[in-house]
């Protein structure tokens, strides 16, 4: 056991595939427009797997970024946690594969499946450890190729997705990108409105379920918007609320990169400028968990992020799965 410690962020990464599908791409594959896309989602492109190309495979350069941005090894690395819902296979777990590429030979690691909010989720328990103090050095990744279960004869929900990954190193922390507040819920009622059904032990692969495209996601969006737009105002409310500050003092959000229309509303309910929030998913889409450790780290590589500016990671999910993180930079 190493001594306790409050919990930070030593080191991000990030790592996309080179292949681009636009959305004039899109428009030879389904009925739509660059358009009608850009006016409902914000989304211009996204970024695209080989088909030999893996969940760990784009975890692996995310997290040697990340490890060497936080000046470790991966010998140094006790612990990895990967929030996937695309893993390389139902087991062993993506994490434990990635531990095997990367030669995280001192490390523990298994997966989280949370969907869109499996990386605060990892973070949250990324944070627990450190500083409860059973594990000193944790790597904490989001890695997605949901491009492979996006059924691309739904032109409502085939504009959204894309593949990515991203990571940070957690640890001990010196007064610097410490965690702050966190929080975490689910409601296992509402289950049907985002799901993948075939695959698992209910609709295990079958001739029937592929003729039935059971093996693609199923997204109820309209029921996704009006939640996400007043649950994410809330939360950014309740975390202001509990480290003391107003959400005037937050100097950047971080959103799950699910729809700009969604993170627009949200930020007319809060009064806030739209420039608080970060965006990058004009460029990458919707790519899950990979979402928020994606924009993170290139926030912190564009200096969108200060010393001592308050930062909220916020994210909402499959399950229905939602939480935050907050950060002092």
């Amino acid at each position: 056991m190493t001594t306790s410690a409050n919990a930070a962020i030593l080191g991000t990464g990030a790592f996309v595939p080179e292949k681009t599908m636009t959305n004039h791409d899109l428009e030879k594959m389904v009925e739509t427009s660059d358009e009608w896309i850009v006016t409902r989602t914000g989304i211009r492109e996204r970024r695209v797997a080989d088909s030999d190309t893996a969940s760990s495979d784009l975890a692996l350069p995310a997290s040697k970024q990340a490890i060497d941005n936080a000046g470790l090894t991966p010998e140094d690395i006790d612990l990895i946690i990967v929030a996937t819902i695309t893993p390389d296979m139902s087991f062993p777990s993506t994490a434990c594969w990635l531990q095997g590429k990367l030669g995280a030979k001192n490390a523990a690691a298994f997966d989280i499946s949370a969907a869109c909010s499996g990386f605060i989720y990892s973070l949250i328990m990324a944070k627990n450890a450190v500083e409860a103090g059973t594990h000193r050095h944790v790597l904490v990744v989001g890695a997605e190729i949901l491009t492979k279960f996006t059924d691309y004869t739904d032109r409502t929900s085939c504009i959204l997705f894309g593949d990515g990954a991203g990571a940070v190193v957690v640890g001990p922390g010196n007064g610097r990108r410490e965690l702050q507040t966190v929080f975490m819920k689910s409601d296992g009622s509402s289950g049907e409105i985002m799901q993948l059904p075939g695959g698992g032990s209910r609709n295990v692969a079958t001739h029937e379920t592929i003729d039935q495209r059971l093996h693609y996601m199923k997204i109820r969006g309209r029921e996704v918007y009006k939640f996400v737009v007043l649950k994410m105002a809330e939360l950014i409310e309740q975390a202001a609320a509990e480290n003391g500050i107003t959400k005037e003092d937050i100097a950047a959000i971080i959103p799950h990169q699910m729809n700009s229309r969604i993170i627009e509303g949200a930020m007319q309910r809060l009064e806030l400028p739209m420039q608080t929030a970060y965006l990058n998913i004009d460029t990458y889409g919707n790519t899950s968990a990979a979402s928020i450790p994606i924009a993170l780290h290139e926030a912190a590589q564009e200096g969108r992020l200060k010393d001592g500016d308050f930062a909220v990671l916020v994210a909402f999910g499959a399950g229905l799965t939602w939480g935050y993180c907050t950060i002092r930079w």
